[in-house]
This record gives structure tokens, C-alpha cells and sequence, in this order.
């Protein structure tokens, strides 16, 4: 198996604000382990030579050689003549050329079952495709039903929105990766919650933002959840940053949803400061048992500037995450100044599956009806199970979404991911949804599997943990004491 190749500026964009105030070579080889633990390095991927990362970094090789030799005590390194410096997990076996087993399940994809009766609406959208087969297929804003259909819907919603404030995107990560190409430039501050959805804070951070990071907490006995709104405002306020990012509907991970005065607030002082604030709502809609009235985000925004809320929204929650179609609503402008930069790299988004979605956006209400039902199974499922073999785990109360941000009691949560993959289960460590390696006491697990698959994973998960009280796998070394 020939190793992934990490170039010496990938590994630092990567690397983030690595340096501490002990020994250098120990903070690198802290945050080294922290990404290959939380999957960001893939394990098997050859890292870069330490000249060339001790040039890139500003440190002497002799710093790096040290770093590097850390991980290799400790397991997390190990060599392959002419192929350097290689990641692997401690107690792996070595790489070969042997496919290996899959695992019993994946819990990282927090992902709800494709949507029953898609295969039929697929079969009827085909017949659709031939009155489009006379043009090119590249648009980069969307067919015009579908983007009229996302607007009715908003509507619906309270949200007054034309098909011209519309761009259809291949997902919301298409979506977000575009915004932030196009609207931060490097050096530019960006405010985002925390813990928050991995992929958007790696687009914002590839795009040069230096990200101001505002807490969000879980609804725990004893926290006080919700937006640290004080930060949020003041970091609005003072910081200036030209962009957020904000998930004000079951916030993945934790699951709040911030309450319609506090939009209202946040959303005045982003106008005051010229703060363009994206909503992401992928998850928005899927309600279990919420109480009060939640439209829009955009729609709490103060109406001289409504182009300074943006919202990004898909199917691949609600309906199936294989169905690559998104959007982004917007003020005109912006929507234009977006089509002319998506062309660099991509010249539209598949006709077919912008059909199918046309004719799901139709029958959104009743197929957000059925996905309530799962989801209330299988929050229900999730919690008892919790409960009855992990008591002293504090699990949250959520009315949505699709996880639980589960506090384990003790800065672990990168072990017991590494424990898990003994046992067949992959799960993403705490420190995945943070920035900067917090979090090691929370684990994120998706509610949105089945009556099969979830005790298969509670099983496996208490095996893992039993291990780990057992035998606790080495220090991980980093941030440990941060909640």
C-alpha cells in the first residue's frame, strides 16, 4: 500500500496553532497525534521530510527529528524504507497490501437511510431529463424550477424569497467551500461556534480565515446551554469579523437551537458591524418534538440589510446524503458574484438530480413527517441506552437533529475512539468538532440508525470502555483538562 503524500504546507495549514509555551518539539509531536487520532491525517500517510517541514515551520530539523521520534515511541509513527515517516494508530498492525475488514459500523456519518419512496421519485424525474438533453447541462446557478421551487418553500416558511436569490450547489459542503472562497480572504476574521461542524471550519481556515471560535453548550445537567452570547456579541463587535458561520437550528454537535429574541439580537449586531452571517440549515428542519415557532434564520434579519444573512441548505439530511444537491439563499448580488467564481471549478450542478430534488421539495412536509418518527425512536433508543450502561456519562436533552453531545466525565474521548476501532466501531473523537484540540470529554453520537445497528454499536461501545478502564492506552498528551 503506497502511503499518502503530506506536503510540508498542507501539514502546516493542518497544524493550526500548534506552539505552546513547553518544548516545541513536544507540542509538534502533541498536535501530530491529536490529527491522526481525529482522522484530519489519515493513518498511512507519509509525512514530510523533517528539513522540509522544519523550513516551513521556521525550527531546526534537529526540532522535527525529535518530534517525529516521539510519535515513533509511542506508536503513532513508524518507518518504511523509501517511503520516510509513515502515520499509523498505536497497536495497528503494519500496512499491507491485504484489504482489511470493514467495520461493524460507522458512527462517524451522522446520516439518516435514503428516503423509502426516492428510487420512485428518481424513476420519474428520468422521464423529465429529455426536454433537457438539447443544451450543454453546465449552469452554475440551477435550474430555474428548482430554484423557484426552494423559493416557495421559504416562503412557506416566512421567509419572502425570488428564485434569483437562489444558487444550487452540489451540497451544503459545495456551498459553504464557495462562500468562503469568494468572501474571505487571508487574514480575514471569521466567528464560528464550538464545537462545530469539522468540514466547515477546515473550508474557512483553507480559505486564509483566522477563525474566532464562540461557544455553544449542550442542554447538560448542571450547564447553562446555548450561545455564549456575551462572547458572541462582543466578538461581533470588537473583533470585526467579515463572515460567521452559525448553526442556529439543532447545532451539530450539540443540538441547541438558539431562540428567536436571541437571533434577533445577534443578527442587529452583525448589521451594525457589516458581518455577513451564514446559516447553515441542513439540519433545520428536522424537528422531533421542539417547542415554539422557528422559521428561517434570515428571516429575524434587520430589514435594511437582508443581503447580510445567507443561508445554506440540502437534502443530504432530510432525504439522502447520496443525493448530492444543495443551495445557497442570497441577495442577488452576492448570488451573481458567486456564479462567476464557481466556474473556476465546477460548471454546474447534475441536471437529473436537481430534477428528482424538484419533485422532493413538493413533498417535504410529509417526508419531514417520517423522518420525525425515526428520529424520535431513535433518540429515544439512544438515550435509554446510554442511560442504562454508561450511568455515569451526562447525556443532553435534544428536541432534534440527529446527535447527542454526550459529556463521558474524564478527558478520554480520543482513546475511547481509539479503543472503539478494536471492536468494529468507528466513531470521530471530541476534539474533531473543536479548534485546537478542546473537547476530549465529549463524544458525539448520531441518534439516526436503526433498532439493528444501535445496539450493535452500544455493545461494542461498552467493550471498548470496559477496555479502557482496564488498561487506559497512552497519554494522549494534549489539552486534556480543557471541557
Amino acid at each position: 500500500m503506497s502511503p499518502n503524500q503530506l506536503t510540508a504546507r498542507a501539514l502546516e495549514t493542518l497544524l493550526g496553532e500548534w506552539r505552546t509555551n513547553g518544548t516545541a518539539y513536544r507540542a509538534l509531536a502533541d498536535r501530530i497525534r491529536l490529527l491522526t487520532l481525529d482522522g484530519r491525517i489519515p493513518t498511512d500517510s507519509r509525512l514530510p521530510a523533517e528539513r522540509d517541514l522544519g523550513t516551513r515551520l521556521g525550527l531546526s530539523r534537529t526540532t522535527v527529528t525529535a518530534a517525529y521520534g516521539q510519535l515513533r515511541s509511542a506508536g503513532y509513527l513508524h518507518s518504511v524504507q523509501g517511503s520516510g515517516s509513515v502515520t499509523r494508530l498505536p497497536g495497528a498492525p503494519e500496512p499491507t497490501d491485504v484489504p482489511s475488514q470493514p467495520p461493524v459500523l460507522d458512527l462517524g456519518q451522522a446520516v439518516l437511510p435514503a428516503w423509502p419512496g426516492l428510487a420512485e421519485v428518481a424513476a420519474l424525474a428520468a422521464a423529465d431529463l429529455p426536454r433537457y438533453l438539447g443544451g450543454s447541462g453546465f449552469d452554475p446557478v440551477g435550474l430555474p424550477e428548482l430554484r423557484q421551487a426552494i423559493a416557495e418553500r421559504y416562503r412557506a416558511r416566512g421567509l419572502p424569497t425570488e428564485p434569483d436569490q437562489i444558487m444550487v450547489t452540489v451540497g451544503a459542503q459545495h456551498a459553504i467551500a464557495l462562500l468562503a472562497r469568494v468572501l474571505v480572504n487571508r487574514g480575514d476574521r471569521v466567528l464560528i461556534e464550538t464545537p462545530t461542524y469539522p468540514h466547515a471550519y477546515e473550508a474557512l481556515r483553507a480559505a486564509g480565515g483566522r477563525l474566532m471560535p464562540v461557544s455553544v453548550t449542550a442542554a447538560l445537567p448542571g450547564a447553562d446551554p446555548g450561545w455564549d452570547e456575551a462572547a458572541l456579541l462582543q466578538t461581533l463587535e470588537r473583533s470585526n469579523p467579515v463572515l460567521g458561520y452559525l448553526m442556529p437550528d439543532f447545532q451539530n454537535p450539540t443540538g441547541q437551537t438558539m431562540p428567536v429574541a436571541q437571533r434577533e439580537r445577534v443578527l442587529a449586531a452583525a448589521s451594525r458591524q457589516g458581518t455577513l452571517l451564514i446559516s447553515d440549515e441542513t439540519i433545520g428542519e428536522l424537528d422531533i418534538d421542539r417547542v415554539g415557532d422557528f422559521g428561517p434564520f434570515a428571516a429575524s434579519a434587520d430589514a435594511a440589510r437582508p443581503d447580510l444573512a445567507v443561508t445554506v441548505g440540502s437534502v443530504g439530511k432530510s432525504v439522502w446524503g447520496g443525493l448530492r444537491v444543495g443551495w445557497i439563499r442570497a441577495d442577488p448580488g452576492l448570488i451573481r458574484k458567486l456564479a462567476a467564481a464557481r466556474l473556476a471549478n465546477d460548471l454546474g450542478t447534475p441536471v437529473l438530480e436537481q430534477l428528482i430534488v424538484t419533485r422532493l421539495i413538493e413533498q417535504l412536509p410529509d417526508i419531514l413527517e417520517s423522518r420525525r418518527l425515526l428520529l424520535r425512536a431513535g433518540r429515544d433508543r439512544l438515550t435509554e441506552g446510554l442511560a442504562q450502561r454508561f450511568p455515569e456519562w451526562r447525556v443532553p436533552a435534544v428536541d432534534g437533529g440527529i446527535t447527542l453531545w454526550v459529556n463521558l466525565g474524564r478527558p478520554v474521548s480520543s482513546q475511547l475512539a481509539l479503543a472503539a476501532r478494536t471492536q468494529g466501531l468507528l466513531l470521530p473523537a471530541g476534539p474533531r468538532f473543536g479548534i485546537d484540540g478542546a473537547f476530549e470529554r465529549f463524544l458525539r453520537i448520531p441518534f439516526c440508525y436503526g433498532p439493528d445497528e444501535m445496539p450493535r454499536a452500544l455493545d461494542a461501545l461498552a467493550l471498548a470502555w470496559e477496555s479502557l478502564l482496564r488498561h487506559p492506552l497512552p497519554d494522549t498528551g494534549y489539552l486534556a483538562d480543557v471541557v
